[in-house]
């Protein structure tokens, strides 16, 4: 599997950009990531965040996970902790890492998030349709969706919602939190 990740986005983002005929600076506008970020981003230049690539896998209307894949695997597929594509965000004070192969299309994707020490993270909007089912593992974690009043989530605690409006992440101790996310997406567009 390959592991340079920055040249799998990479191609990935102008293969689906250009697939759909857009430009660098349409993409920029449709996901409001700057034209030269995205130009860094499709050469490999750059190491996007999470937040980042949502907007872009959102203005692409794909999910997440196909601007991460490569070639699809045969058989069985282990993935080595020591080999994870590890997302982060706020300087590390979010994390996720896949708990999939990347390769192929995707409607349902696996994570392993972990959230520092009384961190807030906050997500946009996915693709319109797309549930997220979140499981606590470790820690107290606070979930804001949308307009919604927010849910304390404790150890064992499970949550799915509709995770095409804006939605918040907050560890409420001051320990890491980890959670699991599975991202069910409506529609495939690839």
């Amino acid at each position: 599997m390959p592991t340079d990740l920055p040249a799998i986005v990479g191609r990935n983002v102008r293969r689906l950009r250009t697939r759909r005929g857009d430009s660098l600076e349409r993409l920029a506008k449709q996901s409001g990531v700057s034209r030269a970020m995205l130009g860094q981003i499709e050469t490999g230049k750059s190491v996007p965040t999470i937040g980042l690539l949502w907007k872009v896998a959102n203005a692409l209307n794909v999910p997440f996970a196909n601007l991460l894949h490569s070639e699809a695997p045969r058989g069985s597929v282990v993935l080595r902790r020591s080999e994870a594509k590890l997302l982060t965000s706020s300087q590390g004070q979010f994390s996720s890492r896949a708990l999939f192969p990347f390769e192929g299309n995707h409607e349902v994707e696996f994570y392993e998030l972990k959230i520092a020490a009384l961190h807030r993270e906050s997500a946009e909007a996915h693709a319109p349709g797309t549930r997220e089912n979140l499981v606590v593992v470790k820690g107290v974690v606070e979930l804001t969706v949308g307009a919604e009043k927010p849910q304390t989530l404790a150890e064992g605690d499970a949550v799915l919602f509709e995770a095409d409006v804006p939605h918040v992440y907050r560890n409420l101790v001051a320990s890491e939190a980890v959670l699991y996310l599975v991202m069910t997406y409506a529609d495939i567009a690839s």
